[in-house]
């Protein structure tokens, strides 16, 4: 191969490797700060996904539009869930175990809920719409012109979330809440309004996430619960609670899918990315960029 052929074939996986960073950081936020494992996460990205369908098929706009537009609704869905679902749940779970595994079957009960919603409302059909698909030559590399700005846009919404957690006093609140609940709370740090804006915020992402990908793909009902897998893959490679982890393990797996698809066979793309997330698993339980 060339290194041209070398180059192209990395940045297709650091453009995938973008959107899963999106998806990951805003499950990475909900698991870190509450301990919500929300396997239904994915399912709000389809949500996403398909209103910025809807409107750039119903009325002609652009689907650069719905990105704000998909984070604020998708967050203010996810202040709804939290409030209808996981306020309950921390008021009436005895500890953080019994909280963690009923969060755990709510979640799940979220995702089949979805599912069907979408599939009633929009059918069960692959759907799709064409968004800058001219190519771009950068040097001797060519690629669309979509994907370059998903990937653009999936990077400047990441490291956005990153900087709000480092450089500001509400991030500064989350990390302190992220490595000691009780001594959070013990220096005034109010969790219950942290709670439900982190939550929003992290389906906001999703939404954003969803938005990007019909640009550049097509979409379906089933298309979430592959995104969910793949964000606590990414998770795990980056370590839970890392945000800066979660972008290079985004990153990282989207450049090992790349290079595996290629020199062995697409069809194995799953196997791929279960095979490195047993690994670091047994490797590196704590993640490859955990302190």
């Amino acid at each position: 191969m060339s290194i041209t052929a070398w180059l192209e074939l990395v940045a297709s996986g650091l453009i995938t490797g973008g959107i899963y960073a999106l998806v990951a950081l805003g499950l990475n936020l909900q698991y870190g700060l509450m301990r919500i494992l929300n396997i239904a996460h994915g399912e709000f990205l389809m949500v996403g996904a398909y209103l910025t369908w809807m409107v750039q098929t119903s009325f002609g706009l652009s689907p650069l539009w719905m990105v704000p537009v998909s984070f604020g609704l998708l967050m203010a869905l996810g202040l709804a869930v939290h409030w209808l679902c996981f306020r309950r749940l921390t008021a009436t779970s005895p500890n953080l175990d019994v909280f963690e595994a009923r969060g755990l079957m709510v979640s799940f009960g979220l995702m089949f809920l979805v599912q069907n919603f979408v599939s009633m409302v929009w059918g069960g059909d692959l759907r799709g719409y064409d968004f800058l698909t001219d190519p771009v030559k950068l040097g001797e590399m060519q690629f669309a012109s979509n994907k370059l700005l998903v990937f653009g846009l999936a990077v400047v919404f990441s490291g956005a979330l990153i900087a709000l957690l480092r450089m500001t006093l509400l991030g500064k609140g989350v990390r302190a809440l992220m490595q000691s609940p009780v001594g959070a709370q013990l220096v005034g740090i109010d969790t219950k309004r942290l709670h439900p804006l982190m939550f929003g915020i992290g389906l906001g992402l999703s939404g954003v996430a969803g938005c990007l990908l019909s640009m550049a793909y097509t979409i379906s009902p089933s298309m979430g619960e592959p995104y969910t897998v793949t964000a606590l893959i990414v998770i795990t490679l980056g370590g839970f609670g890392s945000m800066s982890g979660a972008l290079a393990g985004g990153l990282l797996l989207g450049v090992i899918e790349a290079l595996g698809m290629h020199f062995t066979n697409p069809s194995l793309k799953a196997l791929l990315s279960y095979s490195v997330f047993i690994a670091v698993l047994l490797l590196r339980p704590k993640g490859l960029f955990a302190k």
